[in-house]
């Protein structure tokens, strides 16, 4: 038998790391408003991880929790036990309670939003690990499972790592649940070359997610994905947390605001004269 160390990867052999909102303050909502529960959308997530495992040997799916005060991990395939979905389940269900139990003062924009920046976080440094541990790896990409609307505070941290994931040629695939779209994760699919998709049918999930995000990144490149129409660019000011179209920008650490300051509230650079520009511009040359 050939040694675990020394097993060459395929250009089809895939690392999936897939961040799963585990906001109840979400799911609660869509289930006031829709019959897909959160228990219907673990039974469509975890179908599509045991067939992601099925194409190959050799593919590794890690999971990630974003709640709304807390992030974990909570299942990797290569370390779990063959009762996959047993184990997935508890420690979801351990997270939860754990992440609910904690202070709502700790929530970074409150309980409506879940931590995405948190997750994106933990799943790149997942990700460099595996870089470091030798040439020979699987490829890595992130899917996020997101319905939570955007956190205005989380701004800078999801840029940042957006802007990571691009350097390290990590796509960022993205599967927006309920009813609106996500300016967060159309940038970090456009910018770092992913796929961004928002399901018309939500019973429908694991069609979705089988058709267009279990596809490897070596097969991708023979197949026609779906591409978004439009990709909100808009930013969050650092002064108010607001969605803004033109705001005024800093010229040394590029920090936004939607007012005039005669100071840098993040560098301490004093501004001069005031030059309204589109900040989405700049997100685009970070």
């Amino acid at each position: 038998m050939t040694p675990v160390s020394s097993k060459l990867y395929a250009d089809d052999v895939s690392l999936l790391m897939v961040l799963i909102d585990t906001n109840p303050y979400f799911w609660s909502s869509m289930n006031n408003n829709t019959s897909f529960t959160f228990s219907k959308f673990l039974s469509h997530v975890l179908a599509f991880l045991n067939s992601i495992l099925l194409l190959n040997q050799m593919n590794q799916v890690v999971v990630i929790a974003s709640g709304y005060n807390s992030c974990d991990y909570v299942f990797d395939s290569s370390t779990s036990s063959m009762q996959r979905a047993e184990c997935l389940l508890e420690k979801l269900e351990d997270f939860v309670d754990k992440d609910e139990s904690l202070s709502r003062e700790e929530s970074v924009d409150g309980v409506g939003f879940s931590l995405l920046s948190g997750s994106l976080s933990m799943a790149l440094c997942y990700i460099q690990r595996v870089f470091r541990s030798g040439p020979l790896h699987p490829q890595p990409r992130i899917l996020c499972l997101h319905g939570s609307p955007d956190g205005p505070g989380q701004y800078v941290a999801v840029m940042n790592s957006i802007f990571s994931a691009q350097r390290s040629m990590v796509p960022i695939d993205s599967c927006a649940i309920g009813s609106q779209h996500s300016a967060f994760l159309q940038q970090a699919s456009y910018i770092t070359g992913g796929v961004y998709l928002k399901p018309q049918v939500s019973d429908g999930l694991f069609q979705y997610l089988s058709t267009v995000f279990a596809t490897d990144l070596h097969s991708r490149g023979f197949l026609q994905l779906p591409r978004p129409v439009g990709v909100d660019f808009r930013a969050s000011c650092f002064c108010h947390k607001n969605t803004i179209d033109m705001g005024y920008i800093c010229s040394v650490c590029l920090s936004i605001f939607c007012k005039h300051h005669k100071k840098c509230s993040t560098c301490g650079s004093n501004f001069g004269e005031a030059r309204k520009q589109d900040p989405s511009a700049s997100d685009q040359r970070r």
